[in-house]
């Protein structure tokens, strides 16, 4: 009897025992998949939409003369006289320097006979008293000796080719001209005249802008020697390549200049407006830069599971950022709470 009621006792102990360990591992699987579950994290969305805004585009550079020159004749010789120095004003044709006149002199007494000679061929020609052949000698000795002194006129008086200041002078009266470069401009000259009553700046252009950039489009152009002033400006000349390297174009801005107030190698901030036309702005806020790249990421909306979306931008306007790819219009992004998120995280919207 004694022998039944103990091995019942074990019984009951046993499967007490067997209870107590299945209950404990149904414990530690439940918490086990609550621990899987993630917290759904609290956020504010807002739905993206294009907007109205001006384009421009913003950049600096350094103001360089609308033209300039290094005067110099074609051949070395004596100067005879310079009639400038450097700052002053000239007009378009002025003589500015005279080199030596003997080879012009020359020049003019042989086209003088040459002319004469011609002449009086050409009365014989018309009552055909000498041959064709004796007439065309002539005439082209005499046009030869005509575009040789022509030649020499323009090499001896050194003319302004426009409107400008003299921004160099290399030598003086009587000194004797070699043909050799100046080294201060890397080229032969007697004279530098530069054109600063109209300026010009080089700027590179993103290539992803070359559709949008034509001749003609107006430039506001400022320097930070007259912060209060703008100087109207617009684009004129743009170049048919792109860079390789950079991805860049170059455009010429032209920019009037008529007070005289800016001058070559002044620095420039240029603003070119594109006109108006449709964005997609988003709070720059709601941009995630990750870490270590300059990549930028926004968060999306799908079904209360927060993507993480890689977008290119453009510039910022005011507290907004131009996103030029990466979302669409209609998307929800988020703007609250984004720095709580991973990838696919459960989201909850609060208002």
């Amino acid at each position: 009897m004694n022998t039944m009621k103990t091995l019942t006792l074990g019984i009951v102990a046993g499967m007490l025992i067997f209870g107590t360990a299945c209950t404990s591992k149904n414990e530690k699987k439940e918490g086990a998949a609550k621990a899987e579950v993630k917290q759904a994290v609290p956020v504010k969305t807002m739905i993206v939409k294009h907007e109205l805004i001006t384009r421009n585009i913003d950049y600096t550079a350094s103001l360089i003369p609308f033209e300039e020159v290094h005067l110099a004749p074609a051949s070395p010789g004596r100067i005879e006289k310079i009639y400038v120095e450097i700052g002053d004003n000239v007009s378009k044709d002025q003589v500015v320097a005279l080199m030596d006149r003997t080879n012009l002199e020359q020049a003019r007494i042989n086209l003088m006979n040459l002319e004469t000679n011609f002449r009086r061929l050409d009365t014989l020609k018309k009552t055909n008293s000498i041959s064709d052949q004796q007439y065309d000698q002539v005439k082209s000795a005499y046009d030869i000796a005509k575009n040789s002194y022509q030649f020499l006129q323009e090499n001896t008086q050194l003319k302004a080719p426009f409107s400008g200041v003299i921004s160099g002078k290399y030598f003086e009266d009587g000194e004797i001209y070699s043909g050799a470069p100046v080294a201060s401009v890397g080229k032969p000259a007697i004279l530098s005249i530069v054109q600063i009553n109209q300026l010009k700046a080089l700027i590179g252009i993103s290539a992803s802008y070359y559709p949008l950039i034509t001749n003609g489009m107006k430039a506001d152009v400022k320097s930070e020697i007259y912060p209060d002033l703008t100087f109207d400006g617009e684009t004129y000349n743009i170049y048919p390549t792109i860079d390789n390297a950079t991805k860049t174009f170059t455009v010429e801005v032209k920019i009037q200049n008529g007070n005289l107030k800016l001058r070559p190698g002044m620095f420039s901030k240029i603003q070119l407006n594109l006109g108006k036309g449709n964005a997609m702005l988003v709070p720059s806020i709601a941009l995630v830069k990750q870490t270590g790249t300059n990549d930028m990421y926004l968060f999306v909306n799908k079904n209360n599971i927060a993507q993480k979306t890689l977008v290119k931008t453009g510039r910022m306007i005011d507290d907004k950022i131009e996103i030029l790819e990466g979302i669409t219009e209609g998307d929800e992004i988020i703007v609250v709470g984004q720095n709580k998120l991973e990838n696919l995280s459960p989201i909850t919207i609060k208002q």
